[in-house]
């Protein structure tokens, strides 16, 4: 049976409306980039793990203006399909929805392991960029996370323009037993491949 991997892509998220009004005006979009579509990692997620994994990326609702519970409700229509030994990765956004979620819902599978790619830590006592993350803002403790997340990978790059690296260091004093790796380089990790999270998975 081939082991399961879903990935939680990355998303916004603005506390009004005219937040998100005068995101929309201010972004650039490179066109370019709209006829000749490049492959994102998680793009070529399966092709790296090889023909014993499923890879399934759902299509979270709304993700240039993001609510949490518009998320789980969504996210909750595919945990009926997921068999124990699943996988989950959270990118940037879905990291910390996979966090809060684990952490308020009992899972109904085992997980073998969860990765957080460049995720934000904002938790109803920080504030730590000037941002918020809405009704994404995590519980004080992370109990529930820590307990049915499996293994925890952390993973985050210094030169981050979006995450900046010291959140990884606020998921790593919850999450002690969790496995940290920091890059010098990866930015907000738009790669193509990502191999250490392929060897990362295969190693559960």
């Amino acid at each position: 049976m081939k082991r399961q991997v879903l990935v939680i892509h990355g998303g916004d998220s603005f506390g009004t409306y005219r937040q998100y009004i005068s995101f929309l005006k201010k972004w650039k979009i490179d066109f370019e980039d709209y006829r000749h579509p490049k492959k994102k990692w998680r793009d070529n997620l399966g092709k790296g793990l090889g023909k014993d994994f499923e890879v399934i990326i759902p299509r979270m609702p709304n993700n240039l203006n993001a609510r949490y519970l518009e998320w789980k409700i969504w996210f909750d229509k595919f945990v009926p399909h997921l068999k124990s030994g699943v996988v989950l990765v959270g990118y940037s956004l879905g990291g910390i929805f996979l966090a809060k979620y684990l952490t308020e819902k009992k899972f109904p599978v085992k997980i073998a392991g969860t990765f957080l790619v460049a995720a934000p830590f904002e938790d109803h006592g920080s504030d730590p960029d000037g941002e918020s993350l809405v009704d994404f803002k995590l519980p004080k403790k992370l109990d529930g996370f820590r307990k049915q997340g499996g293994r925890i990978f952390i993973y985050h790059s210094k030169d981050d323009p979006i995450v900046p690296c010291f959140h990884a260091d606020r998921y790593e004093k919850v999450l002690e037993t969790a496995t940290k790796r920091v890059f010098a380089d990866r930015g907000h990790f738009w790669q193509s491949t990502f191999p250490e999270l392929v060897r990362d998975i295969r190693s559960l």
